[in-house]
């Protein structure tokens, strides 16, 4: 394959995200205890606080702190306390700073990868937090570039094209989230690689989109599974 542009992001597609906040969030529940709702019932609650959250301060450990205390002050019968806020404040910093679990074979792949294709890190969040995990996991050295957005949307993919002055034709995006990574790159006429995560955040779920006549959409089983494309 001629020399491509690999647009790649990081949490869940390189390593181990989602699961830390799903065991942040399994222990928020059970301390709230709920004698009305239902876990299920709690956990869609607080999806929907933390759509709201999004919108107001962005994603991140910030966003989840807030999601959490709204959602408790919204269930729970009793106050916020000082030591309860301290407490559910106390889940979301059990994510802070935790060791890098890279997915199987990661640096390999992308050692393979990068002395083919020009590879862009593409990731979304709070700024300071997602290049503490950049940092830690010892990967940065494999990417030309680190790109760290806001949002993951067909407008920011455009951005990034003219930034970069990258050419549509051989330019991939490859993720584990329909909604920000595969969706967004393709209505911006990129092709895409989807690589599916058992435990991708609910609120990225989406139906995956298909391919227009001119782009390409590939679905792999893992990471690994790219040298065998590119």
């Amino acid at each position: 394959m001629l020399s491509q542009t690999l647009l790649i992001d990081a949490d869940d597609t390189l390593w181990e995200n989602n699961v830390y906040f799903e065991r942040a969030i399994a222990k928020f529940i059970s301390f709230l205890n709920h004698h009305e709702f239902t876990p299920e019932q709690v956990r869609e609650v607080l999806n929907d606080v933390e759509r709201e959250c999004i919108v107001k301060h962005g994603y991140g450990l910030h966003s989840f702190s807030h999601a959490l205390v709204d959602t408790f002050e919204r269930l729970s019968p009793h106050p916020v306390t000082p030591e309860l806020h301290a407490q559910i404040l106390s889940f979301a910093r059990s994510i802070e700073n935790h060791p890098i679990e890279m997915l199987p074979e990661v640096p390999e792949t992308l050692e393979y990868l990068s002395a083919r294709h020009k590879l862009i890190l593409v990731t979304k969040g709070a700024q300071a937090e997602q290049n503490g995990k950049i940092e830690r996991s010892g990967l940065k050295h494999y990417f030309a570039v680190t790109e760290i957005v806001p949002e993951k949307n067909a407008a920011t993919y455009h951005v990034l094209m003219e930034k970069h002055d990258f050419a549509r034709h051989c330019t991939w995006m490859v993720g584990n989230s329909p909604k920000s990574d595969i969706n967004p790159a393709l209505a911006a006429g990129l092709h895409a690689v989807f690589i599916p995560h058992g435990d991708t955040w609910i609120l990225e779920h989406e139906e995956l989109a298909a391919a227009p006549e001119s782009q390409k959409l590939l679905i792999v089983g893992k990471f690994a599974e790219l040298r065998e494309h590119f």
